[in-house]
């Protein structure tokens, strides 16, 4: 395609760098600087080029496995550069996209010439030393800077209270309202899942880049056993992210002049077309309904029209793959079937999840896969509890159009969305169930039951179901009937938690 554009105003990805630590030592296991650092030279040995002493800007994912205080600023050192954007962010799995979009507009803007984004966890390593007592000889910790906010801190107290504030419980809750929506059985749904996850599993198992690399059927999947044991009903270990692993990953970017100038390849450059971004409230009780997300659909809608409106024109996506509820969205969104491979990375259960900083892996994999042959690429990352989204179109195609500025879609997924309900703590009578979970213990035990509903005047409550209501906890996990829509009744316990009975 061609362009007149200014080529000093055009953004390319010239390099990707990634690193997978598996020390045999503990001790000898790479810190998150140091897997910051090596990602990035590699980044630049992909591109052939001399470029990190130019950075102009310099975005570093959050990570949660080791706590210094500014990183962005560390990295720098490390590098020999002095980015005049040097930023590292909140947390929030679309920051990688994000920040990927955001400095290919500040190259549209002519703000800088080189840019690059990062981001690491070393998270196995970490674990393993805190069991072991081993003092890892890295970066002393920074004790004096806080931790970053994360889910409790934005979510009501019963929320907390009832175990629900975490994203292994949050994310069962829209699991089931889709399900329930698209008129599927739980069985239908969980068979969906595990057809899914096997796609994953197998592009993670052709990734050398991958944590784990072993194909599992659908079966292995879905079905509990005391290693696949059952964590927030329905999701399995093998359903949910595996953070627990040791990685670094980069993509680093100039001008297409710069590219040029610096002589890499033309096959080897990826363009930034486009893309969009929209968020729900961080409170999750706060939103219309649980079966589907307006910021996720008004986002997937506008990357679609960057593809004449068809996601099917796309030769590679990633979906975000936290849990299996946001892949199953987002395809149905973008009208993909289940033949669509969803993936070029392999997912967060497979490839690993290094928390935040998945997706810097994801664009590392669609750079190859586009420089190995596909024209157009997307790119989707979700944040929070299906809270913040963003997607980016990549091509091997240049742009007929400059890179937009303003690329929110908020306002129209804010038009999209219904009647809040009230939420309550106090309520009597008969509540219809919204969406439900049952939370399981290390041993595969229950915990309780947790149960989304509406009263009778259609205000939204928690309540909880006890392991020793097996009737209501049956009625929960029937899998061939889904229990969202059903009416039962509203008891206060002795602690003052409102509970829910099938009736």
């Amino acid at each position: 395609m061609p362009t007149s554009l200014p080529e000093d105003r055009i953004p390319v990805i010239v390099g990707v760098g990634e690193i997978v630590d598996r020390p045999t030592d503990i001790a000898a296991g790479l810190e998150p600087l140091a897997l910051l650092e090596q990602a990035l030279r590699r980044a630049e040995a992909d591109s052939g080029a001399e470029l990190l002493g130019e950075l102009g800007s310099l975005d570093v994912v959050n990570f949660l496995s080791w706590r210094y205080r500014d990183p962005e600023k560390l990295l720098a050192e490390r590098l020999g550069a002095r980015p005049a954007h040097c930023y590292y962010g909140p947390v929030g799995g679309e920051s990688p996209i994000r920040y990927l979009h955001e400095a290919a507009k500040r190259i549209a803007r002519g703000e800088c010439s080189v840019a690059a984004v990062c981001g690491a966890e070393a998270q196995s390593t970490a674990t393993k030393a805190q069991r072991a007592g081993i003092e890892l000889p890295w970066t002393p910790f920074a004790h004096e800077v806080e931790e970053p906010k994360r889910g409790a801190a934005f979510q009501k107290p019963m929320a907390v209270t009832l175990g629900v504030f975490r994203p292994i419980t949050v994310y069962p809750l829209y699991e089931s309202a889709t399900s329930a929506h698209w008129g599927q059985t739980p069985r239908e749904a969980l068979a969906e899942s595990g057809q899914l996850w096997s796609t994953y599993a197998r592009v993670a198992s052709e990734n050398p880049n991958s944590w784990l690399k072993k194909n599992f059927t659908p079966d292995e999947i879905t079905t509990p056993t005391p290693e696949n044991r059952l964590i927030a009903w329905p999701y399995t270990k093998l359903m949910v992210a595996n953070p627990t692993v040791n990685m670094g990953g980069a993509i680093l970017m100039t001008s297409l002049a710069k590219a040029r100038a610096a002589g890499v390849p033309e096959e080897r450059l990826i363009y930034v077309w486009d893309g969009a971004s929209a968020e729900e409230p961080r409170d999750y009780l706060v939103r219309d309904q649980f079966f589907e997300s307006h910021p996720q659909n008004v986002v997937l809608k506008a990357v679609m029209d960057l593809a004449e409106g068809d996601g099917k024109k796309f030769d590679a996506i990633e979906l975000y793959s936290c849990f299996p509820c946001v892949p199953k969205m987002a395809r149905r969104t973008l009208g993909l079937g289940p033949d669509v491979t969803p993936t070029v990375t392999g997912g967060l259960t497979f490839f690993g999840a290094p928390l935040n900083t998945y997706m810097t892996h994801a664009a590392c994999a669609m750079v190859r896969k586009l420089r190995s042959g596909g024209k157009l690429g997307l790119l989707y990352g979700q944040g929070g509890f299906v809270t913040k989204h963003h997607g980016l179109v990549l091509s091997r195609q240049a742009p007929s159009e400059a890179l937009a500025q303003d690329t929110s879609v908020q306002a129209e997924a804010d038009r999209r969305k219904g009647v809040v309900p009230e939420f309550v703590t106090e309520a009597s009578g008969k509540g219809k169930i919204e969406s439900f979970t049952v939370i399981y213990g290390g041993k595969g035990d229950v915990e309780h039951g947790v149960v989304m509903m509406r009263t009778a005047d259609n205000a939204r409550a928690l309540a909880r179901v006890p392991a020793s209501d097996s009737a209501t906890l049956a009625h929960l996990r029937n899998m061939d009937r889904t229990p969202v829509g059903s009416v039962g009744d509203i008891v206060t316990a002795g602690d003052g938690v409102l509970e829910w009975r099938v009736g």
